[in-house]
């Protein structure tokens, strides 16, 4: 354990996610807290109740493979497992962690587990196929203790620092969602092992990382993820494949986002209308080979 930091990538995280996440964690494990921000407004609290705590701002927000990778560069240790702070530690994880590193030598990132969630897999490939099969093997508990994969999410990744070169491990063209799956998609490139462990159990809250969802603002928030979900599946195909694959995979949601914009729009739906716009335009700026720049002005 003395080998092993956890970071935790924040933004605003209300308290209570926080704090829940910090007492699930083995109080003899390193843990590093990245606020994605100016400010860690929490901060007293957490470091009156936990002394195996550090928390560094990085000044604004990066994103997650850019806040991620601020934090990396920060680990001492030859292992790190990166949580969201959404996520509560089962309490034989950091146990089960020392066995597994021991047991499976040759890893670059081995993914936790929670229960089936149709929604949220834990792990998968990119093959269809393939996919499909697991997600059956994975729904009727049908998997080994350690199973190859091709991605695991992001939500909770151990990794093998030894395997990388440098510790800019995460495309920082991403600012919200597939870095974890670009990772991924790079490293089988290149012939590194990727596992999900049953033996590594978390429960996952989903979509509670960052400011509550019945904050003020919420809609900034929707707009984030509309925009940015599209923006980084065009790059993904668009990286890892060509650029054409990316508007055969892309094509059709973009014609969609279109429809319903002007759809919602005629008919005065705002917020319909409203997450289709974002959609509209995240597909746009990805097809015009635009940066992931979209910020609200709320974040």
């Amino acid at each position: 354990m003395e080998n092993i930091t956890v970071v935790i990538l924040t933004y605003k995280t209300p308290k209570n996610i926080i704090l829940d996440c910090l007492k699930s964690i083995n109080k003899n494990i390193k843990i590093l807290i990245i606020e994605n921000s100016e400010k860690f407004i929490n901060s007293e609290i957490i470091m009156s109740e936990f002394n195996n705590v550090k928390i560094i701002c990085t000044g604004k927000n990066l994103g997650y493979g850019g806040g991620n990778n601020f934090g990396i560069k920060e680990v001492k240790t030859d292992y790190i497992l990166i949580l969201n702070p959404d996520v509560i530690c089962d309490k034989n994880l950091f146990f089960n962690i020392s066995k597994v590193i021991k047991e499976t030598k040759d890893f670059s990132i081995i993914g936790c587990q929670y229960l089936y969630d149709k929604n949220f897999m834990p792990a998968g490939f990119f093959a269809k196929k393939a996919n499909k099969e697991f997600v059956i093997n994975f729904k009727n508990n049908n998997i080994s203790d350690l199973t190859e994969v091709d991605w695991v999410t992001g939500c909770s990744l151990l990794i093998n620092l030894k395997k990388f070169e440098n510790k800019k491990i995460f495309d920082e063209n991403f600012f919200l969602y597939f870095e974890e799956f670009d990772l991924c998609k790079s490293l089988k490139k290149r012939g590194e092992k990727i596992y999900s462990s049953k033996k590594l159990k978390i429960h996952h809250l989903g979509l509670k990382s960052s400011i509550d969802e019945n904050s003020t603002n919420i809609k900034s928030i929707n707009r984030l993820r509309e925009w940015h979900w599209m923006w980084s599946t065009f790059y993904f195909y668009r990286k890892n494949f060509s650029y054409f694959y990316a508007l055969s995979k892309v094509g059709g949601k973009f014609l969609k986002a279109f429809f319903k914009l002007i759809f919602y729009s005629l008919t005065l739906n705002k917020d319909e209308k409203e997450k289709y716009k974002y959609r509209f335009l995240g597909i746009l700026n990805g097809i015009l080979k635009k940066p992931s720049s979209f910020r609200d002005n709320n974040n």
